[in-house]
């Protein structure tokens, strides 16, 4: 009875995942058409006014110059976005709000998922591309749910089962949706107005929520979207763009469909900022992209000038150094001398299972290559700062390691979807029987491979240093880089240089006003002056919901004869242990984690790391960066978490532990002149 149950099942599935040949015909010559055309759809660029939030100026905070540090997330996905709709999220952008407030919402697999601290800011981020088409599909009283090509995707959120039959139907909208629409674009069976009036529709709907949620001195929302491009060999070149205020923006993002090329979004950007409309964009999952995102040449192949590289860095003045789809700091292969380089890293190019070349693909990379351009007259492209942030496809970031939820709604909202307990008889069997690459044996044992979940971290966070919680003030810090990113946890990380501070001033009370009028800050240029060697400023507050705080790190980038050096540096250690001056590691602090029960070692790490350090082998005419890491004790992965409530054994080939950390934007030494310098 069981294996002709699993034979009726396959044979579902094998439908489900197919269609007759004239309908693939078609959905093949439009994916083409999608991937290789550059304008689909002509943009435009009509501004439209909305209402003032409603708050008084009593209401606005009074601002502190020393700056506090406000936690945040600027990539969140919400039912708008065709992609999270197809996973079955029915969240709105108000829910998204709620949730960031600290409110219970629903997931799409029916359990309330909740934040243990609210943030302080979030911008939900729909993908530009179809905003709101789908959801124009699903609703079978909306005009567009009459063409044949909405038909599949009728109700589709009414009943969210989460089985294999529902997980095929779903991965077959989330798949052809756009392929459909391209084709009957083609077909002349839609047309343009259809989509843009659904994205305005959208949009509209987005702003409202964005405003509504907007409360000054308490928490922050913007206006923002996805802009989601990729090139022909599927290399992920994604960004999110957020706009400053609310008052004037366009009516309508600028979307893949009116461009594939980032340069039509950075010249859209430049032309809004002429209508007094300001902007700016954040690429992400650079790890995904194949080496595309941080390339020696632009997008027509040609090598990168100082005109390139001014348009993008004062469009892309910072990149999300962390997400859930792995984390982009730096690679093994590209740091052998890093201990903790292998952290969280996802080698597949986005929505693949192609390898993607870490080559051109992590940041601390892009940084050295922009010193390398600079050296070549080319100007620096790459001089931008971090921030984290989760890219949650269900209006709710799954942070915690030991509370994690997944990203994508019904697909990943189970320890066995997300590969981290091995796979029921019945799941393992069916899965393997229609699609044997989704099942992988590990230990003996059969887990399911869905397309890379196992690599999927509880991560990230955006960090910014602002003088209030306001868009005005949060918006100015991400444009002059004064960011960090977190995997997940509140760390609070500063980072200064300069050349007056002194050993006794890192107990004064006005230590960040000094370090503020006579420093530079995380994001910053540090010019040389003449042989004097700067000194550092970092300093690290634990976040007392999570894990003690382990070392401090810094991490300095250089060349020697056009090769890209680096070095990490211990600078701090917990309980008063003391660099090797040789290492430059700190001594183990014997911090462990018990596999049994997750439970750590009491007694053991920092609340907080603070130094003043020099490099001990500074060079005075030598073009660097430096950025400060800090990292917690370990503490349990969230796939160790998974395996232990479900009374399994974790995975053999996953790491069993993670340590949370926080990375800082990097500041520039340089002995050029300023004038060198884009955007300090």
């Amino acid at each position: 009875m069981l294996m002709r149950l699993a034979f009726l099942m396959v044979i579902i599935l094998s439908v489900a995942c197919s269609g007759d040949s004239l309908e693939a015909e078609k959905r093949t010559t439009a994916q083409q058409h999608y991937r290789t055309t550059n304008t689909v759809i002509p943009g435009n660029n009509q501004i439209i006014s909305f209402s003032k939030p409603a708050y008084t100026k009593a209401e606005r905070p009074k601002p502190n110059l020393d700056r506090n540090a406000f936690f945040g997330d600027l990539h969140v996905h919400t039912a708008l976005s065709f992609d999270a709709s197809a996973f079955g999220t029915t969240a709105s952008p108000s829910d998204a709000y709620r949730y960031a407030q600290g409110e219970a919402i629903t997931h799409p697999s029916g359990f309330e998922v909740q934040l243990t601290q609210p943030l302080d800011f979030y911008a939900v981020t729909d993908h530009g591309v179809l905003l709101g088409l789908i959801n124009e599909a699903i609703d079978t009283n909306s005009a567009f749910s009459q063409y044949e090509l909405a038909k599949p995707y009728h109700n589709i959120n009414e009943s969210i089962d989460g089985g294999l039959l529902d997980l095929a139907k779903r991965s077959k909208a989330f798949y052809n949706f756009v392929s459909d629409v391209v084709a009957n674009l083609l077909d002349g069976t839609i047309d343009e107005d259809s989509i843009n009036s659904a994205s305005k529709s959208a949009w509209q709907q987005t702003i409202e929520a964005t405003n509504a949620a907007y409360k000054p001195g308490v928490f922050t929302t913007f206006a923002a979207y996805e802009f989601t491009s990729s090139t022909q060999a599927r290399e992920a070149l994604h960004r999110n763009v957020i706009f400053r205020s609310t008052q004037r923006l366009p009516a309508q993002p600028f979307s893949r469909f009116n461009s594939i090329n980032p340069e039509g979004l950075w010249d859209w950007m430049d032309q809004l900022r002429q209508q007094d409309v300001e902007s700016l964009a954040i690429p992400h999952n650079s790890n995904g992209s194949n080496g595309a995102m941080f390339a020696f040449t632009d997008w027509a192949g040609r090598p990168i000038d100082v005109d390139y590289a001014a348009k993008r860095l004062r469009n892309e003045p910072l990149v999300e150094i962390t997400q859930v789809k792995g984390t982009s700091e730096t690679h093994p292969l590209l740091s052998q001398n890093d201990e903790w380089a292998n952290f969280e890293i996802f080698p597949l190019r986005t929505s693949t299972r192609l390898p993607s070349n870490p080559q051109g693909s992590y940041v601390r990379n892009a940084w050295q290559r922009g010193l390398s351009l600079t050296t070549r007259d080319s100007g620096n492209p790459y001089k931008f700062g971090v921030i984290g942030s989760s890219d949650t496809h269900t209006g709710a970031a799954s942070l915690e390691e030991n509370n994690y939820f997944g990203k994508i709604g019904a697909f990943d909202s189970t320890p066995e979807k997300r590969g981290s307990i091995p796979a029921s008889f019945l799941y393992g069997t069916l899965v393997k029987l229609a699609a044997s690459e989704m099942v992988e044996e590990v230990d003996g044992q059969n887990y399911l491979d869905f397309s890379g979940y196992k690599y999927w971290g509880a991560s990230g966070i955006a960090g910014v240093w602002a003088e209030a919680n306001t868009r005005e003030a949060i918006y100015d810090a991400l444009r002059r880089k004064e960011t960090f990113a977190t995997s997940g946890t509140r760390i609070k990380l500063r980072f200064f240089s300069g050349y007056h501070f002194a050993e006794d001033q890192l107990d004064e009370t006005d230590l960040i006003k000094e370090a503020y009028r006579s420093g530079a800050t995380m994001g910053a240029t540090l010019q040389a002056q003449g042989k004097r060697q700067p000194s550092f400023l970092t300093w690290a507050i634990a976040d007392p919901n999570t894990a003690p705080l382990q070392r401090l790190q810094i991490v300095k980038g250089w060349l020697t004869n056009g090769e890209h050096q680096e070095k990490v540096y211990d600078v701090a250690c917990s309980n008063n242990l003391q660099v090797n001056q040789d290492t430059h590691r700190c001594p183990d602090n014997n911090a462990r984690v018990n596999l049994g029960d997750c439970s750590t070692t009491a007694n053991v790490g920092a609340a907080e790391l603070k130094v003043l350090w020099q490099d001990p082998d500074f060079v005075p005419e030598q073009e660097a960066f430096y950025y400060a890491r800090a990292l917690e004790n370990p503490v349990c992965r969230w796939s160790t978490w998974d395996a232990i409530r479900s009374g399994k054994l974790p995975r053999g080939d996953l790491p069993a532990t993670i340590q949370e950390r926080a990375w800082s934007s990097p500041i520039w030494y340089s002995a050029l002149d300023d004038s060198d310098n884009f955007v300090e």
